[in-house]
């Protein structure tokens, strides 16, 4: 007692918050394994995730997703370049131009279930918070444009590889990807009167510059200026993609004599060399700029590379990110003694994610009796923990993305630049709720089709991927369904932390409800 009274956790407790917050919940057996290691060695190890391996099952699994072993360039050329030609070759056979798009949604589809497969089952489960984390911070919309194609190429190969090294590091691989570059129209932008200026690419473009600032480093109150803002959007000028009329025409005859004459200089790269990043000096300002105080002399390229490293060594980008963090791991008014603990981590390891992370959870706010089972879980972290906790085996994701759209977070789906928040006030209301308690339902009871292999439509469970990654299958459609969870075994997974009256209302519901009790209760709904 003397510990609680203190305000820290005691052993129990300590493990479930530890699952909690570096995990997306429990599985079967995991809260016994951290309460007898400790929770301070499971930390430990979810800090080094390339020490842990990957079950040879899941493995296979993932080869499955062929997708996601694709260049951004080789995408393009697959998936988006037949549409491209289809339409300018015939464009009135809109039944061949649907088929092609159809085919497209393959690789959204595949960047889901990839994604749900390693936040269910995956061990390195704080590579994968901080994945879905990073991609949040710096997200894309998957229904804009290529955004479509490269939505998973963006999280697999610019964020994913970067979740726990240098903040620097990722910065520089997201404004590299093609998909940051399109959604946010940089490859648009183009220093005014410059050699490469055209009607179509003809003037400053501003929206990357100002969400760099505002959102991935500095924050809205960071210190900058709309003058920062411009003076960015001109060191960003010729920073974007190939061009594609290139990779339409290449293989028409009639056209190779002018597009060789044209297009077939070696220094511009295209998506058939293998490149989705290109620098056109021709659409760049050379001249210097101001940025933050510091002068950037005009050089191209460099002068990006620049503006990066000011951005991610600047002492609001180190506020920023350590207060984001926080929020996300501690509590949505993280105590500001911890925040600038971690502030100083930040500047002193030059931007060291895992420092700052560790920093984080050595902290006695973290462990702070207050801040268990304080944060409400968004319906992405509700859905997952939900299936963690139940142990199924998953082959069918289309229910959970369909559910997560119901509970208006679907996956790869928010439109907006600021991505989605992970506040209470933004999904506890009474439709959500509704929602939440029809999914731990349909769970509860072994009435989702989890266990059906994805391309088995038996009994009218047909699911449909649009351009978002989400689906219109119903909670319980018909066709084979999955083993109901145990309410008792489901109990001890999550550590049986339950209250009083939650337990007597569990222990009232007739038996088959039991499980969805656990699932729908006030305690499941926190983390």
């Amino acid at each position: 007692m003397a510990m609680l009274e203190t305000g820290a956790m005691d052993n129990d407790q300590r493990a479930m918050h530890a699952l909690n917050r570096l995990a997306f919940g429990p599985r079967p057996g995991d809260f016994e394994h951290v309460r007898a290691i400790g929770a301070e060695a499971y930390i430990h190890q979810q800090l080094r995730p390339e020490a842990i391996a990957i079950p040879d099952s899941m493995a296979e699994r993932m080869q499955e997703f062929s997708t996601l072993r694709m260049t951004p360039a080789a995408m393009f050329l697959e998936y988006e370049r037949p549409i491209l030609m289809a339409r300018r070759e015939n464009p009135d056979q809109k039944r061949s131009l649907n088929s092609l798009r159809l085919r497209r949604f393959n690789v959204i589809r595949e960047a889901v279930a990839a994604r749900l497969l390693r936040a269910i089952e995956g061990p390195r489960q704080l590579q994968e918070v901080m994945t879905a984390f990073w991609f949040n911070h710096f997200n894309i919309f998957a229904g804009k444009g290529l955004c479509a194609i490269w939505t998973g190429s963006f999280e697999q190969q610019a964020i994913r590889p970067h979740t726990m090294g240098r903040f620097r590091d990722l910065l520089g691989a997201t404004a590299r990807h093609p998909a940051m570059l399109f959604y946010l129209d940089n490859w648009q932008n183009t220093a005014p009167g410059s050699p490469g200026a055209n009607q179509r690419f003809d003037g400053i473009n501003e929206n990357y510059a100002r969400e760099l600032m505002e959102l991935h480093t500095l924050g809205v109150n960071g210190g900058y200026t709309q003058s920062d803002v411009i003076a960015l959007a001109y060191i960003l000028t010729g920073w974007g993609l190939p061009k594609v009329g290139v990779e339409v025409f290449r293989n028409r005859p009639f056209m190779r004599r002018w597009m060789k004459s044209r297009f077939d200089a070696p220094r511009r790269p295209t998506y058939a060399t293998g490149d989705a990043f290109y620098f056109d000096p021709d659409r760049h300002d050379f001249s210097s700029k101001t940025l933050l105080g510091h002068t950037i002399e005009g050089g191209g390229a460099h002068e990006v590379e620049q503006a990066l490293d000011l951005l991610a060594r600047h002492p609001s980008t180190a506020k920023h990110l350590s207060y984001q963090l926080a929020q996300y791991f501690v509590a949505d008014e993280p105590p500001p003694a911890l925040v600038a603990r971690m502030t100083s981590t930040y500047e002193e390891s030059d931007g060291d994610i895992r420092a700052v992370l560790s920093s984080m959870f050595t902290s006695p706010e973290f462990w702070d009796r207050r801040h268990f089972r304080a944060k409400y879980k968004t319906p992405y972290e509700y859905v997952i923990s939900s299936v963690r906790a139940t142990g199924a085996p998953v082959r069918n994701f289309r229910p959970l993305a369909g559910t997560m759209q119901l509970l208006g977070m679907p996956l790869y789906g928010c439109q907006t630049p600021n991505g989605y928040s992970d506040r209470q006030d933004a999904w506890l209301n009474p439709d959500s709720m509704m929602a939440r308690l029809s999914f731990a339902t349909a769970l509860g009871t072994g009435n989702l089709p989890l266990e059906r292999d994805p391309d088995d439509n038996a009994g009218g469970a047909r699911g449909y991927f649009n351009k978002r990654g989400t689906t219109n299958l119903k909670l319980g459609a018909g066709g084979p369904k999955m083993e109901p969870p145990d309410a008792n075994a489901l109990t001890v997974a999550l550590g049986n932390t339950f209250s009083a009256q939650t337990r007597d209302a569990i222990e009232a519901a007739p038996p088959r409800l039991r499980a969805a009790m656990v699932l729908g209760s006030p305690e499941f709904m926190m983390r």
